[in-house]
């Protein structure tokens, strides 16, 4: 009896500090996507916290809205506090490890959007949309694919919320679901991590980064860390130990949603393997790269970097990259954009980088980026048995993905709040592949 009172006193320590571990990450997930989803997506509270935060644990956070001060609070019973703050240009930040104060007082020099009306620019640059379609095009056949993908099993939470088919970079088929338009601005969770590539190959194509050099991290400089390349990295095959849960206390959940500073925090991690060897998928991965890229372009241009360099280029002009409280964008995970935004990612990456007869990317870098088994350079391999094997696609979670298939000249968006009903991924390509020749 005495044994079972020991062990049954062990189990509910072990629980406490469990729940006691976990309530600021649902308290800061909760208050981050409120935040976001209100401020940055222009979406109703009410909506967001029915949607996107009803389902069971993120229904025991209780949250405060003060449009005035432009932040969101959540709590558990009281106790877990985690404010996020909204500020023009940045997006929704937690305030872990800093101030409301200093968040909102300190200096960010932001790009300047373009002076035009996207409406009366020509697709892709623009929203203005031709009348006629591509030769090939089974208009039928992409509005039954798409209904697919829009249809509610049981569980009604499949919630697909945007589709978008291109075929030779003209737009043939896009629905949204109720409440949600082209112009709603969606996080596309970790298909940041690709955003996160284009900006690395930017740089690379300015002569400031060499992908097969020695990660400039300088806390790994004089120990066995600092063999790690900027390829192991973004083939995510650094060696460094990692676990990426996000049902609960890991590394990746601390880092989200408890760390100022999460490009630091990841690059704590202590080597597991030898690097180049085995693949572990990691945000902290993500975030060291995001850090670099940081420390490559210095604070004075580092806020416009992504806007001038790479979104206005291509007439992504509703995308936002959001930093964590320390000011370094979230390489893995922060990225919001309209659903064509997304599509016009994926409509670079088809074109070789190159838009409008530019060339964004470096040569070779897409060739670079889809090379590997299962994973390339922050860019899955996934096979399918009715998709060409070119296929790669950024994904996140939910069911974010942007499919790219180079030799049917298509991109596929899809975007989602997905957490039952899954859609058959093969099936719905293959339709789209049926109606496109």
């Amino acid at each position: 009896m005495k044994v079972f009172r020991y062990i049954l006193f062990i189990l509910l320590g072990a629980l406490f500090v469990l729940i006691w571990k976990s309530l600021p990450i649902l308290s800061g997930y909760g208050a981050k996507v409120l935040c976001s989803g209100v401020f940055v997506a222009g979406r109703e509270p009410e909506e967001v916290e029915r949607d996107d935060l009803g389902d069971f644990p993120f229904n025991l956070v209780s949250f405060t809205v003060d449009r005035k001060d432009q932040s969101v609070t959540g709590s558990v019973l009281g106790l877990a506090r985690k404010k996020a703050v909204f500020r023009q240009g940045l997006g929704g930040v937690l305030l872990n490890g800093v101030s409301e104060e200093a968040f909102k007082n300190r200096r960010v020099a932001l790009a300047v959007p373009p002076s035009l009306d996207p409406d009366t620019v020509n697709w892709p640059q623009g929203d203005r949309i031709a009348d006629t379609l591509q030769d090939g095009v089974d208009r039928a056949g992409i509005e039954r694919a798409i209904d697919g993908a829009f249809r509610e099993g049981k569980s009604h939470k499949r919630r697909t919320r945007a589709v978008i088919v291109l075929y030779k970079g003209q737009l043939v088929g896009e629905r949204y679901a109720p409440g949600f338009s082209r112009n709603t601005m969606q996080l596309g969770w970790s298909m940041t991590k690709s955003i996160t590539n284009a900006l690395l190959g930017i740089l690379v194509k300015q002569g400031k980064l060499d992908i097969r050099s020695a990660a400039p991290v300088e806390a790994w400089r004089n120990d066995e860390r600092r063999t790690i390349t900027l390829t192991n990295l973004m083939n995510m095959r650094s060696g460094l130990r990692w676990w990426e849960f996000y049902a609960g206390p890991s590394a990746c959940t601390d880092m989200l949603f408890k760390e100022k500073d999460m490009g630091a925090f990841a690059t704590g991690s202590p080597l597991k393997d030898t690097p180049g060897i085995r693949f572990t998928y990691s945000s902290g991965t993500a975030n060291i790269l995001s850090a670099i890229i940081r420390q490559t372009i210095g604070d004075n241009g580092y806020y416009r970097f992504p806007y001038e360099q790479l979104f206005f280029r291509i007439g992504m002009y509703h995308t936002l990259l959001e930093p964590d409280a320390g000011g370094t964008f979230v390489g893995s995970s922060y990225c919001y954009a309209t659903p064509r935004d997304w599509a016009r990612f994926g409509l670079l990456y088809l074109n070789d980088g190159v838009w409008g007869g530019e060339r964004i990317l470096p040569e070779g870098w897409v060739d670079f980026t889809r090379s590997g088994t299962g994973y390339g350079a922050l860019w899955w391999l996934k096979k399918y048995p009715h998709v060409p094997a070119d296929c790669y696609s950024c994904e996140g979670y939910e069911g974010q993905h942007v499919w790219v298939i180079p030799s049917r000249k298509l991109v596929v968006v899809r975007l989602a709040l997905e957490h039952g009903d899954k859609l058959d991924t093969d099936h719905f390509l293959g339709q789209i592949l049926a109606s496109t020749r």
